[in-house]
């Protein structure tokens, strides 16, 4: 078995008018979250940015403002994915990317991970994820716009 690498990137997309794009996870029915996914080895982590937006979407994170907002977060990866890790691994280090696009966009989700999409204005986005560091990113988002943070490229 191939297991996943304890590194991952959370991609938060929304728009300039600060709607935010959630899915709803299929082995979770009523769990949202932003694009997440596992860097593969070594691929660099704007890559796999790029690369689970197209998977979870159907977007090229390369047309639009694909950002590296230089915040990582360590939590514990939690019981019920484990098993995904190779043993002894309990600790995932989560690099957080924003990527703005000029409106609402239609996605193609890949049915094997994401049931259903919406789109939600930021404040609503924010209490619907069941990711902490989720909701702290999409809290970010004015005070990111605000202070041009959003323009740091990697």
């Amino acid at each position: 078995m191939q297991y996943k690498l304890p590194v991952s990137v959370l991609v938060v997309i929304y728009t300039l008018d600060f709607e935010v794009l959630l899915l709803e996870r299929a082995d979770h029915p009523d769990s949202w979250q932003s694009v997440t996914g596992s860097q593969d080895e070594g691929e660099p982590l704007r890559e796999t940015a790029v690369r689970e937006v197209f998977e979870e979407t159907g977007l090229d994170a390369n047309r639009y403002d694909l950002v590296d907002w230089q915040v990582q977060n360590i939590y514990e990866i939690y019981a019920k994915w484990q098993h995904r890790y190779a043993p002894g691994t309990r600790h995932n280090t989560e690099h957080v990317f924003g990527l703005e696009l000029p409106r609402v966009l239609p996605v193609q989700l890949s049915p094997r991970e994401h049931l259903s999409y919406q789109w939600l204005p930021w404040q609503e986005a924010a209490g619907l994820v069941f990711s902490p560091s989720n909701r702290e990113a999409i809290l970010q988002l004015p005070e990111r716009k605000e202070r041009g943070t959003e323009t740091v490229h990697t």
